[in-house]
């Protein structure tokens, strides 16, 4: 039984019962204890736990009065249609109500008007606003077929999609710097080869272990959609690995061997870079990926079997740079008085 990580995850206890077996359990102070089965370091472990503690924060809240925001908001986390969205998204909305709920939380639900969520809309930047309305848009959908509300006042309310490319791309210099700090046999490498040749967002990334890779083979179930990818291990990733260090439970480790929460490999990673001279993040590494795949021939359909991405509309933003970039390179010469073309690289 791997050690107990440290700092440990909140409220989450060991012990041994009288076999000597480690058991493992959530408690808030002297309160009731929630027993979790599944084995430690694993993804229902992780899942057990986090249900664990949004029971045990649903319990401890006030009772919110009948008819308020807060009283719905209490409801609809008791629901199947709250418990299917993906661990990360249910976090993203508790942390977003709770600011919600802080000061709004008593507003009977008949003020919670259009006008409202439009004031709440225009109070955020741009990311936070389409987040803002994403949460309450999903509760008052439940609640209106739950006949708890009369009207959605969410419905048809668009927020302007936000300025800008997000996280910036990695340069194929900027991947060459870091290689250059970090050389093979550090945890650092480790970090960016899991980053760099499986395009993993962070917190799967966080997860990923050995028992993920059978026969050469990455099958994961992403903590973003639940989609399943499955990724060759490619040589390159192959080559790390093998120099490492691993966890024993998860590939990128801390340095006592145990896996880390996404947010902590996130500062790593970005201290990491910042040592490397490149300021940019490893979302930026896998929209780098997706664009070497994208410009190696890669269909929609593949990168949304590597990304886990669906609907085709995130993997069209790719193949399309890739096709605009191939296309004026093929092309480019026909604006000279000869028409010759140049052809791509």
């Amino acid at each position: 039984m791997p050690a107990m990580p440290r700092p440990r995850p909140p409220r989450l206890h060991r012990e041994r019962n009288r076999k000597g077996a480690a058991v493992w359990y959530v408690r808030n102070g002297h309160g009731r204890r929630t027993r979790i089965n599944a084995t430690y370091g694993t993804p229902a472990f992780e899942a057990e736990y986090r249900a664990a503690i949004e029971k045990d924060a649903l319990q401890a809240a006030p009772r919110a009065a009948r008819g308020t925001l807060g009283w719905l908001w209490m409801l609809y986390r008791q629901t199947r249609t709250w418990s299917d969205l993906a661990p990360a998204t249910r976090k993203q909305r508790e942390r977003i109500m709770t600011g919600v709920l802080a000061t709004g939380g008593d507003v009977p639900l008949s003020s919670v008007t259009r006008a409202a969520v439009k004031a709440g809309v225009e109070r955020r930047k741009a990311f936070a606003a389409r987040h803002f309305v994403d949460t309450l848009r999903g509760m008052f959908k439940w609640a209106l077929a739950a006949e708890h509300v009369a009207d959605d006042p969410t419905a048809g309310l668009a927020v302007a999609k936000p300025k800008g490319r997000g996280f910036p791309e990695w340069t194929e210099e900027e991947l060459d710097r870091y290689v250059a700090r970090w050389p093979l046999g550090t945890r650092e490498r480790v970090m960016w080869g899991v980053f760099c040749f499986t395009g993993l967002r962070r917190g799967d990334a966080a997860r990923l272990g050995k028992q993920h890779i059978r026969n050469g083979v990455i099958a994961i179930d992403t903590e973003k959609t639940g989609t399943r990818v499955t990724i060759p291990v490619l040589p390159e990733l192959a080559e790390i690995l093998a120099a490492g260090p691993l966890g024993e439970l998860s590939i990128i480790a801390n340095r006592h061997g145990q896996p880390m929460h996404k947010e902590v490999l996130g500062n790593l990673f970005r201290k990491a870079c910042r040592q490397a001279g490149v300021n940019k993040s490893a979302h930026g590494i896998r929209k780098a990926a997706a664009t070497r795949a994208a410009e190696n021939g890669a269909t929609v359909a593949a990168l949304e079997a590597i990304f886990g991405w669906e609907g085709g509309r995130m993997a069209a933003l790719y193949t399309k740079a890739a096709d605009r970039r191939r296309l004026a390179a093929e092309h480019m010469g026909k604006l000279s008085k000869t028409g010759t073309s140049i052809p791509s690289e």
